[in-house]
């Protein structure tokens, strides 16, 4: 069942600046024939990982340049950020970001990538950008296009950013942390989209409040006392340890959390030893935690810690072979939707696209995203995701009983022209509201 945009939500949605919503989906089709089509065919061709992505960055520039705003680059490494002022109003800042994957693709498509590129440790991988971030660059460069080429609709100033590195999770805080809200304008609202092929083509969804997860990643390293396999009295074996530490681990969700507070502890890698009659003197976990408030994540990542600790305090061991837990610095923060800002911009998506639009269920993947609303300045963020999957591979699937190819999938490749068309109509009409009628 639909649910129901506040009365309030729809009533200021009604409010919005009489562009006529026929005039702009046509144009956008008509930009996808004559130019989004080849620009997105290009950019899935051609994909960088991340931090990597100077060519693509350049490009990026390059359009928003001649569609005449004023461009920056290198702005948290191979970030840009460009900027229309526009006359009196507020600060709208629409965000895509530009990394691919270390994914061999295995799709049908002509301009299908074959790209060997290196990481930023350089090491070489196959890239695909398997996560539709050609389909979010895009989007952004035709809602750039219109917004530039029918000023009269629009008093405000427009900051557009191609960020990188979204799936290692630095490149929005890369960004933050070479001025982004004190070298440019400071957003009264940041929207962004992303394109999910969990979803059918023709198809929007979102969620107010908690969207997506904290994503913390936990290396522990548990010591032990090695010996020979045949004589485990004389040793403390980190395997046993380590598979009592994750025996008791999954007791943090079911057992410590409220049932109404969402947690995930996964072990995803469990590395030990090197020969069938060695006790090792070392085991390796490689944990993620997911986790959507702050005090929930503190009570997993301390809870981690502490059963850790308390399984080798159990088996005996110093204090010098305590484990050794390390969680990187820069993590990715859950995305938490304004939920004031997402009622006018789900009652604008409604208005436009009918039932094609609707609410969701948060999931606990990760997008950083999150951290444009994290900082001093509160600002209000959104983020909408648009169906990717192309029909007919939904409706196969489906008669299947089967999930279609989704995102990170090799053979993954969304219905590029409804994904960015719809994409680019859904971020220019809330930008529009929003410079209308204020931020809520």
């Amino acid at each position: 069942m639909r649910t129901l945009v506040s009365a309030l939500a729809l009533a200021a949605s009604l409010a919005m600046p009489a562009v006529a919503q026929d005039d702009l989906s046509e144009a956008l089709q008509s930009d996808w024939d004559a130019h989004l089509r080849p620009l997105y065919e290009h950019f899935h061709a051609n994909p960088e990982l991340s931090f990597m992505e100077f060519e693509t960055a350049a490009r990026l520039a390059a359009e928003l340049r001649d569609a005449g705003y004023e461009v920056t680059e290198n702005v948290g490494r191979t970030g840009i950020v460009a900027v229309m002022e526009n006359g009196e109003g507020p600060v709208v800042l629409m965000r895509a970001d530009m990394d691919g994957l270390p994914v061999r693709e295995q799709t049908p498509l002509e301009y299908a990538s074959t790209v060997i590129g290196q990481d930023r440790m350089g090491n070489e991988f196959p890239v695909m950008h398997a996560c539709a971030h050609d389909t979010h660059m895009t989007a952004l460069v035709g809602a750039a296009r219109w917004m530039s080429e029918n000023r009269e609709a629009w008093s405000g100033t427009l900051v557009l950013i191609g960020q990188p590195a979204e799936e290692v999770g630095l490149g929005a805080y890369a960004m933050l942390e070479e001025g982004l809200y004190e070298r440019f304008p400071v957003p009264d609202a940041v929207i962004s989209h992303h394109t999910w092929g969990y979803v059918p083509a023709g198809q929007i969804r979102y969620v107010p409040g908690f969207a997506m997860a904290n994503v913390d990643t936990v290396d522990l390293r548990i010591r032990g006392i090695g010996a020979h396999g045949a004589s485990p009295h004389l040793g403390r074996d980190p395997v046993v340890l380590g598979a009592q530490i994750v025996t008791a681990l999954q007791t943090l969700v079911s057992r410590e959390l409220s049932p109404f507070d969402t947690g995930v502890v996964t072990v995803g890698a469990f590395n030990a030893g090197t020969k069938h009659n060695i006790i090792s003197d070392e085991a390796h976990l490689q944990i993620t935690v997911r986790s959507y408030t702050d005090e929930v994540r503190e009570r997993l990542l301390t809870g981690i810690e502490r059963i850790a600790r308390g399984t080798a305090m159990a088996a005996g061991l110093p204090e010098e072979l305590m484990p050794v837990m390390e969680i990187d610095e820069v993590y990715t923060p859950a995305l938490y939707n304004d939920p004031a800002l997402s009622d006018r911009a789900g009652a604008v998506l409604t208005r436009r696209f009918g039932d094609a639009v609707d609410t969701a269920s948060p999931v606990t993947g990760g997008e950083d995203f999150a951290r444009y609303g994290r900082t001093e300045h509160d600002v209000p963020i959104f983020m909408f995701w648009v169906g990717g999957s192309p029909q007919s591979v939904w409706d196969a699937a489906q008669a299947q009983g089967e999930t279609p190819p989704a995102n990170h999938s090799p053979f993954y490749y969304p219905d590029a022209q409804s994904a960015v068309t719809m994409a680019a109509e859904g971020m220019t009409l809330i930008a529009l509201d929003l410079f209308e009628n204020g931020v809520p």
